[in-house]
Parts: C-alpha cells; structure tokens; sequence
C-alpha cells in the first residue's frame, strides 16, 4: 500500500488568460480566478498560467505567483537574464504592486499597516500562521476605498511590502476582515458570501529588465 498522501486535484479552468504587453523580454498578462499560477502536484494539475504561456514561447520563465484563487497581473520573464534581473527586482522590492478586496465588516481606519510575522503552518499545508517568534517579517498596506454599511463590508486597497504566501488573506483575518470567498482563513459565513475570492492584482509596475524603462499596468477589478 502506498503511503504518499493524496493531492488536491484544481477543478479545470477554461477562462483565458488575457495578454497586456509582450515583447522579446517580457509578458505581463492577466491570470483568472481558479487557474493556477504554475503546475501543480501530479500531471492533473499541469494546467496553469505558466504551463499555457510556454506552448507559445518555451522561455517563459515564472517571477512571481499569485493564489490558485487571486485574479490579475502577472508578469513572466522571457530567458534566463531578464527572469535574473525580474527577481532581483521582487527580491530588493523595487516593484509597485497593489491589490483591491471586498472584506467582512466595516474597517474603522481609512488607512494603516499591518505588522505580522508570517510562517508556514506545516501541520496544516497549505495554511500559513503568524508567528511572532520564528516568523518572516511581513507587512501590508490598507486604504479604504468604499464601506458598504447595508452588506456590512469594506472595499480596500491592500498594497504588500513584502510577499509572502497568502500575506494579504492571512493579514486581514488577523486583524477582523477576513476577505469574502477566501477558503483558508475566512470562518464559514465569510466563505459562503461570494462565490469567489474578492481578491484582484490591480497594479503592477516595474523596470523593464533589460531596457529600464518604467513599465505600468493596470487591471479593471471584475468584482
């Protein structure tokens, strides 16, 4: 009998993925909700944005992910030197993003931060938890952009400083606002008041690897 522990296997996703810009070096595209950013665990789970981009160029190198259930920018390198000098660029955070999600409850400031050292919770993959004493320092940025005070729930702009797995969902439940849809760390009524993840990349800026240039996208919020 095998011990190797079953894996989830993502339900297919036949939503396209839209290209905003693509030249020799780079290609910035637009990921759907459900479709995973690069392969997963088992050959069911080979269907992804990087996986499709690399039928039509096979140089199409990953820089970044966004969640199974995150909508929006993306940006892949095309060869080794410019996915080189893209990470470089995330890794010293020279890169501009900025997210916009519907969260539970009414957010009482129209901005601040959020300070919570982040760390794998290997009991509960794929989970993350704040930990104060081995945690990766994390931080996020808020601005309310709406409160809806009839549905009890709070427009945000969350702009992350750092970019660890699941910072923006995990941040937000720990400070009240769980974000609508979200199946990690949403409680149940959360959940269940969207059928998806209210979580969109709306903004995405960085140098062109090669040329330099300041490159600047933007992506309309389908929620």
């Amino acid at each position: 009998m095998s011990s190797e522990r079953p894996y989830y296997i993502v339900p297919p996703c036949h939503a396209p993925v839209r290209t905003l810009f693509r030249d020799a070096h780079c290609w910035v595209v637009e990921k759907p909700p459900l479709l995973l950013s690069v392969p997963g665990r088992g050959p069911e789970n080979r269907d992804s944005v990087s996986w499709r981009l690399q039928q039509q160029e096979p140089e199409a190198r990953v820089v970044h992910r966004l969640d199974l259930d995150t909508s929006g920018l993306m940006v892949f390198a095309i060869g080794i030197e410019p996915q080189r000098r893209l990470n470089r660029a995330f890794a010293e955070r020279e890169v501009a993003k900025e997210y916009e999600a519907v969260v539970d409850g009414l957010v009482a400031q129209d901005e601040g931060e959020i300070r919570l050292p982040i760390i794998a919770d290997w009991a509960n993959r794929p989970r993350q938890k704040i930990c104060h004493e081995r945690g990766k320092a994390s931080l996020t940025r808020y601005q309310v952009l709406a409160r809806d005070t009839a549905e009890n729930r709070t427009r945000l702009r969350l702009m992350p400083v750092t970019g660890r797995s699941h910072q923006l969902r995990i941040h937000m439940r720990e400070i009240g606002h769980a974000i609508l849809g979200c199946d990690l760390y949403a409680p149940p009524d959360v959940l269940a008041r969207s059928e998806r993840l209210l979580l969109h990349a709306t903004h995405l800026g960085f140098k062109h690897p090669m040329t330099g240039d300041w490159q600047s996208f933007r992506s309309p919020v389908p929620f």
